[in-house]
């Protein structure tokens, strides 16, 4: 059958069917090369030794930088779309002078590199991932900085796009400015799946010999690089009692030219802050403050903060310019509330201690040996170094003042300071409805500081500077004076100690309580008198002091109070360098009194401890008011200038002696 004649397929012979097997490659030549040479290939890149380009990349880095690389372990390569090369035990030379031996190193480094833009020379790194990564940053004025390279190899860096690092550390060491720092570094997570990984640092160390702690949270490294746009961060650091929060952007932050950050400080005392950033500022309680921070090349900017130093109010803005020989300090202060004796400190005394007053153990401790002195000048010295080492102008204007015991209202200031001679022009207060306007300049470019202070008072009312003598609450008048010292002396008891000048109060026309002048005069019969009947307010005709100060010791050229009851004569010292009293006041009835014992008061004591009292051994003779006043002039310059009183007439005019 036709079936059993015709061979089956199993039946062919195997020669024939491996014949166009054999014939494959005689007609596919190139491709069978191409593919054994990609077997080949294969082969070699699964037994090659990446170790072999060691030598070669150690080489073109250290021709590049001047400094020696060494891979320490083993170098390997995963080949795929994107190629993966990993690089075990890194080290990087440090500069010949830096104390460390090396710059850098790491456990491991790996580093995805793009094939294709590489071909066309663009070296693009899409992902880095550092395993304990260890930097070493010195500077060195001689040399600059250790991250300076004696070779430029030329040509642009390589292109990051993120980076991952695993327990880094960063140390910063600056001997010159006493200076070191060491920093903890760690990748986190970020936010996006596209976003360089953020960093939490944590460090601690030295800042021109400071101690100080930071902690916080910043973008990748990889964005210091960009020099267009922000780097932002969130940081806290302290130094001592200084506290201060960072939060903002920088621009590029390598070189810290422009940056503008929420900056929040605080601590306990703001003289602190002067070996931390160079800028004297005389010691306070504890301060809080919170502004904007910028720079602008050498100028830095604190604007718009607001705050609290002590138990006062404050606001403005300040700047510090240092492109100059010195630190330049310029601010406007603003306080809608300011405690007096915040501004202590200004004077080389500390502020009050007690329920509702800040203050700190510095401070604390000042005041309890004020307190423990016989004394009460502020006797701390000035530090002159502070004074010369940096310019300043400062205005300060409070609305509200408050100092218990004072009859303080506002006040206006301003402080100048170039090359170690300092101005307060103006410093003005609003006190008892007048004014207080005083010019003080210190010079100290010298070893001994050299003062000078014209002080003039206009219109205070005389019943607020007598807040807490009862009967003077409803006295009627203005007061005037003058001050002008000039003295040396490196604190204000040393100033004062040794000054030379003249001292004038003054007032004319108005009134003041009968019963008051009657304890002056100690008349017994009339005190009983206006007890039993009541008290009323008689005519001031006029007041007067003027005092010589020479070598610290100011003695009374002529000192009067006349009224229509009484005339009080004064005679004496006041020593400011013992801060002692030596007045004797005479009083002289003008009415007739059985009970008048007409003896003199003696002031007395201490600026501490004063001490008023009768002079019971020498019993006053009953005289004459009108020769009593006329035995004395007050200084015509003193009622010829100031404004005394309401009126023209002084009631003493007569009495001046031209």
């Amino acid at each position: 059958m036709n079936s059993a004649s015709a061979p089956s397929e199993s039946a062919v012979p195997d020669s024939a069917a491996a014949a166009p097997a054999r014939a494959w490659p005689r007609r596919h030549p190139w491709l069978t090369a191409l593919a054994l040479f990609a077997l080949a290939l294969a082969a070699l890149i699964a037994l090659w030794d990446w170790n072999w380009f060691k030598g070669p990349i150690e080489r073109q880095v250290e021709a590049r930088t001047g400094r020696k690389l060494q891979i320490g372990g083993n170098l390997d390569v995963d080949l795929g779309r994107v190629p993966v090369i990993r690089a075990d035990a890194l080290s990087f030379a440090n500069a010949p002078w830096a104390q460390q031996p090396l710059m850098a190193s790491a456990q491991r480094l790996e580093l995805a590199i793009e094939l294709w833009p590489l071909l066309k020379g663009d070296i693009r790194i899409p992902d880095i991932r550092l395993s304990q990564p260890r930097v070493y940053l010195q500077s060195d004025r001689e040399h600059g900085g250790n991250w300076v390279f004696g070779n430029d190899g030329g040509g642009e860096l390589p292109t990051f796009r993120r980076i991952w690092i695993d327990d880094g550390r960063l140390e910063f060491l600056d001997p010159a400015d006493k200076t070191d720092i060491r920093l903890d570094i760690a990748s986190r997570e970020p936010k996006r799946e596209d976003a360089a990984p953020p960093v939490e640092v944590a460090g601690k160390g030295r800042w021109k010999n400071n101690a100080f702690t930071l902690q916080g949270r910043a973008e990748s490294p990889l964005e210091l690089r960009d020099t267009r746009n922000p780097y932002r961060l969130n940081l806290r650091a302290s130094a001592g009692a200084t506290r201060a929060h960072a939060r903002g952007e920088l621009v590029d932050p390598f070189h810290l030219r422009n940056f503008d950050l929420q900056f929040a400080l605080s601590g306990k005392n703001l003289a602190d802050l002067y070996p931390l950033i160079g800028v004297a500022i005389p010691p306070t309680p504890p301060y809080a403050l919170d502004g904007r921070l910028r720079r602008d090349n050498a100028l830095w900017r604190y604007d718009g903060f607001t705050g609290k130093v002590g138990d006062s109010d404050l606001a403005g803005n300040a700047s510090v310019d240092v492109a100059g020989k010195r630190p330049y300090l310029r601010a406007d202060l603003v306080s809608k509330r300011l405690d007096f004796d915040d501004l202590a400190g200004f004077v080389g005394a500390a502020p009050e201690q007690g329920r509702g007053e800040s203050t700190n153990p510095e401070l604390a401790a000042q005041h309890a040996r004020q307190d423990a002195r016989a004394r009460v000048l502020p006797d701390t010295p000035y530090h002159l170094g502070k004074l010369r080492s940096m310019d300043a102008d400062v205005k300060l204007k409070a609305a509200r003042i408050e100092a218990p015991g004072w009859p303080l209202d506002d006040m206006q200031a301003r402080l100048l300071l170039e090359d170690g001679l300092l101005k307060l022009d103006p410093l003005n207060f609003g006190v008892a409805d007048g004014d207080i306007r005083a010019t003080i300049a210190m010079d100290a470019r010298a070893a001994t500081l050299r003062t000078r202070a014209d002080i003039r008072a206009q219109r205070l009312t005389l019943a607020k500077l007598m807040p807490t003598v009862k009967l003077g609450q409803d006295a009627i008048g203005k007061v005037g004076g003058r001050i002008a010292l000039s003295g040396s002396g490196n604190s204000i008891a040393a100033m004062l100690a040794g000054s030379d000048g003249s001292v004038a109060v003054g007032m004319g026309q108005g009134q003041i309580s009968n019963l008051l002048m009657e304890f002056t005069g100690i008349d017994v019969a009339e005190i009983l008198k206006f007890k039993l009947v009541g008290d009323h307010k008689i005519p001031i005709r006029c007041g007067f002091g003027d005092f010589a100060v020479r070598d610290g010791v100011m003695t009374a050229k002529a000192l009067a109070f006349d009224t229509s009851d009484t005339v009080l004569i004064g005679s004496g010292t006041i020593d400011l360098n013992q801060e002692r009293l030596d007045l004797t006041i005479r009083p002289s009835p003008k009415d007739r009194s059985l009970l008048a014992l007409r003896t003199p008061l003696l002031v007395t004591g201490t600026f501490k401890n004063p001490n008023a009292r009768p002079d019971y051994k020498r019993l006053g003779l009953r005289g004459a008011a009108a020769l009593a006043l006329a035995a004395i002039a007050p200084p015509a310059a003193l009622l010829a200038t100031l404004e005394l009183g309401p009126g023209k007439d002084t009631g003493c005019a007569g009495h001046v002696v031209n």
